[in-house]
């Protein structure tokens, strides 16, 4: 079996990109991590041992490379599993599965389990015919969900390296009774069967899919650790509520809801609560929008369509003038009642219009002028 086929990196044996993760194509490491360790001189005497190696559907776990062996990242291994040996591919190695261990707080002990060795071409093509067997156990399995008449939702099904256990994804809203269901998948497919139940987010990053922006959903391909998302995060951001543009392809809000949150909290702390419209001499002015990075306010009167931009240090000025019982003149002067507040924007146009009225017909005069003086002259000669 050749190697990466994106990336050129075959020669009739699958040794990776060798690019630590950080495949230029992306398609040989779904889930895959750049790693930022792998250019730093580190003792090599010290090298840690254990090894993150990724699975179907992007399900990574640690095992020890207790013999050893020389891996690369995308190298196909034999590990050990309960009851048997299962396939998967180095996904990371090196100082920075300690600190993915730390993150996901698994302890370094005895029982993370080891890498047998380096698969070899028989293994992988024993793979090979063994995942042929998933999407026709996927199908016949549905029908006997729908004989059984039970409420849950089968998305994926997954197949030892040694055909000797199969695990179910499924995804259900309540509690699913499926002793039934496992007598019947054991007898008919010949294999121990393990029920695992997943979450709608986790669900579509193992079917994957694009989303609305236009790229690959961030569940199938980077995003491990889902969050709860709120719809307070939209309405922080000033987004419509709107269930169908607010939803991804789960049927949940979006991850991507929170990537910029902690930015808008921080921007909204200088922006004021205004709990009711600013009061003016000119007027009763209510709100019309916020930028919130550019820290500027829109307000509009009752009898204007016009919105006037103000910044919110003024906008705070005139609260506490409200406040105290004082109504300055309008959003921008204070003690100048009755003045138009856009004489200041147009007094540079006004002093032009000063300067330079009159003397366009004057030049005119002029030329009309000289143009009789050449005239006469050229009557006379």
């Amino acid at each position: 079996m050749a190697g990466c086929s994106a990336c050129s990196s075959g020669d009739g044996k699958v040794a990776g990109c060798k690019n630590n993760g950080g495949c230029l194509t992306g398609g040989c490491n779904k889930m895959n991590v750049f790693d930022w360790l792998s250019n730093m001189d580190l003792p090599v005497v010290d090298k840690f041992d254990v090894v993150e190696v990724r699975f179907k559907g992007g399900r990574k776990e640690f095992f020890r490379n207790s013999e050893n062996l020389p891996l690369t990242t995308g190298d196909a291994v034999v590990v050990d599993v309960p009851n048997g040996h299962h396939i998967g591919h180095v996904s990371l190695q090196g100082e920075l599965v300690r600190l993915q261990m730390q993150k996901k707080k698994i302890n370094d002990d005895d029982e993370v389990r080891k890498i047998y060795r380096i698969a070899h071409l028989k293994d992988l093509e024993k793979l090979d015919e063994v995942q042929k067997r998933e999407m026709p156990t996927l199908y016949r399995t549905r029908q006997i969900i729908n004989d059984l008449k039970l409420e849950m939702k089968l998305s994926d099904v997954e197949y030892q390296a040694d055909n000797s256990k199969a695990t179910f994804y499924y995804s259900a809203d309540d509690r699913v009774d499926f002793r039934e269901l496992i007598k019947l998948l054991a007898s008919e497919f010949k294999i121990r069967v393990e029920m695992r139940q997943i979450s709608l987010r986790q669900e579509a990053g193992r079917l994957g899919g694009i989303g609305s922006c236009g790229r690959e959903l961030c569940c199938s391909t980077w995003l491990s650790d889902f969050k709860s998302v709120s719809t307070s995060a939209a309405r922080y951001q000033n987004l419509s509520l709107n269930p169908s543009k607010l939803s991804g392809q789960c049927g949940r809000l979006k991850c991507c809801l929170n990537y910029e949150l902690e930015t808008y909290m921080e921007a909204l702390k200088d922006i004021p609560e205004l709990e009711k419209p600013l009061l003016t001499e000119k007027g009763v002015a209510k709100l019309q929008k916020t930028d919130i990075f550019r820290k500027i306010m829109w307000f509009g009167y009752d009898e204007e369509n016009t919105w006037h931009a103000i910044d919110v240090r003024r906008v705070a000025e005139i609260m506490k003038l409200n406040s105290e019982g004082k109504k300055p003149a309008s959003l921008i002067e204070d003690n100048v009642p009755g003045k138009d507040e856009h004489v200041a924007l147009n007094s540079d146009l006004e002093k032009m219009d000063r300067k330079y009225k009159g003397k366009s017909g004057g030049n005119k005069r002029k030329k009309r002028k000289k143009f009789k003086n050449r005239k006469k002259s050229n009557q006379n000669k």
